[in-house]
């Protein structure tokens, strides 16, 4: 077959641009990189507060000056410089999918577009158009390895209600649609700059099994959370191998401002485990009480225990250890002012904590209303108004169905607020007093939910595995974890 001079002519020319691309590609990926590195270094300029850029100037011009009188410094800088815009401008030379991320994004841009954009807006070219683009308020994202994206910074009109939180709710559902169902997203609203930022979260661990972790005396690992929210980590085993995650932390004591536990959540969610795996690591410096106003004998390993005072699970049990707890902290209350009136330091048996964990008192509630006997919640508010004080804690968990049931003292002195499981934004509001900052899975597993210590952030959280060890269905190995950590039964006195 005879080819054509003109498909020569275009067979040369298409060898000759790969042969100029091949030349010209480290060029190509350094410029990119040095673009990218400008891109964040003025996103960086952005989110820095006016106060700190004249130090953060300074401190560049004197970096500069000192690198510029070494010997080779401005060569060796300017090396160093192209070596990090490489790195960073390095990507797929064959099949990179340029084209797919644009439409992609376009996708997002015109889904938001009846939600930024308003009829009256008169400005010649806003924001938010249907025959707008993306480039102009969508000012940085990332994409994942699998082409999903991974985190988005946009700007939107300043005439969006951003203080509505149905308004911000509107905008959340849709990205989450947009960007791709089934994972956790942070959005974080910068309402002085007009801007959101959507990050996809990775999954919490859901492995982590009761051990003992390492913390102070009062304070308690309710869970684990992101890294980049608490400034903390704690090591945990995982099998044969040790890691640190960051940790939920509530600290207890006299000096604590969240004295009290609320866990809140839905059958089977995980308030149990939680209870649980509370009582597991107050034994370690304190006594617990345990009463299961579901009587489904969920905490009968603590029975007889060291350091467990006792385990009730009937109405009138349950009345009357509330009854001595409430004693019993009026003479923590009394043997500590007469300590200290006269000079001496307390006495042991009022420093050591108690703890009083209490599994359903809804239930509990409503049974003493059909017998005609006192009130449970009643007897806790000695505890709950006066504990911290008398190293006396409070832990409850309850589910949304009883939550009406809940007296105006436990919502009053419960300031460390746990939700686990599926709950709607109303209920997360409700009992954290301000809606998550993430989007909630729609299969959660057990023992996953939301903190929020006091007026602090709410934290995405993921409770322990803390099984019942006589639970069957449970892993053997989370069992035996457990079995582990009870403390032992104390040998009877042989007279």
């Amino acid at each position: 077959m005879v080819r054509r001079p003109l498909a020569q002519g275009r067979d040369i020319a298409c060898t000759l641009a790969d042969n100029v691309v091949d030349v010209l590609y480290p060029l190509i990926v350094v410029i990119r990189g040095l673009g990218r590195l400008a891109g964040a270094g003025q996103r960086w300029w952005v989110r820095t507060p006016r106060e700190r850029r004249g130090p953060a100037l300074f401190l560049g011009a004197a970096s500069a000056l000192v690198v510029g009188l070494m010997p080779h410094g401005p060569l060796l800088a300017g090396g160093g410089l192209l070596a990090v815009a490489a790195w960073h401008g390095r990507g797929p030379r064959q099949g990179e999918p340029a084209e797919e991320r644009a439409a992609r994004l376009q996708a997002v841009y015109e889904a938001l577009v009846p939600y930024f954009s308003l009829a009256e807006d008169t400005s010649p070219y806003p924001l938010y158009a249907h025959d707008g683009s993306w480039e102009r308020v969508f000012l940085a994202y990332e994409f994942t390895s699998s082409g999903r994206l991974g985190r988005l910074l946009l700007r939107y009109p300043a005439y969006f209600r951003d203080g509505e939180p149905e308004a911000r709710m509107r905008i959340q559902q849709v990205l989450c649609a947009k960007v791709g169902r089934g994972r956790e997203y942070r959005f974080e609203w910068d309402e002085e700059e007009n801007e959101l930022e959507v990050t996809a979260l990775p999954p919490l661990p859901t492995d982590i099994c009761a051990q003992r972790f390492v913390a102070a005396p009062g304070e308690m690992v309710l869970g684990f959370t992101d890294s980049d929210a608490v400034q903390r980590t704690v090591p945990v085993a995982d099998g044969v191998e040790s890691r640190d995650v960051p940790p939920v932390v509530w600290r207890t004591g006299p000096r604590s401002t969240e004295p009290h536990l609320l866990a809140l959540g839905q059958p089977g969610s995980g308030t149990t485990t939680l209870l649980r795996s509370v009582a597991l690591q107050a034994l370690q410096h304190g006594d617990v009480l345990v009463i299961d106003g579901s009587g489904t004998g969920e905490y009968t390993c603590l029975a007889g225990r060291r350091g467990v005072l006792s385990v009730e699970s009937t109405l009138v049990g349950a009345l009357a250890s509330l009854e001595w707890a409430a004693h019993e902290t009026e003479r923590r209350l009394l043997a500590a002012n007469r300590a200290r009136q006269g000079g001496r330091p307390a006495p042991e048996d009022i420093d050591r904590p108690l703890w009083v964990l209490v599994d359903r008192p809804a239930v509990l509630s409503h049974l003493a209303l059909t017998e005609g006997r006192p009130d449970p919640q009643k007897l806790l508010q000695v505890a709950l108004r006066h504990g911290r004080a008398a190293r006396v804690t409070v832990a409850l968990a309850d589910q949304f169905e009883g939550a009406d049931g809940l007296g105006q003292a436990i919502r009053a002195y419960t300031r460390a607020r746990v939700v686990l499981g599926p709950a709607t934004p109303d209920q997360a509001r409700a009992v954290l007093g301000e809606p998550p900052h993430t989007t909630p899975l729609q299969q959660m597993p057990p023992g996953r939910g939301y903190a929020r210590l006091g007026s602090g952030p709410v934290h995405r959280l993921q409770v322990p595995v803390t099984p019942d060890p006589y639970d069957d269905s449970a892993s053997e190995a989370h069992r035996a974890a457990v079995l582990a950590l009870l403390p032992e039964r104390p040998v009877p006195v042989r007279e």
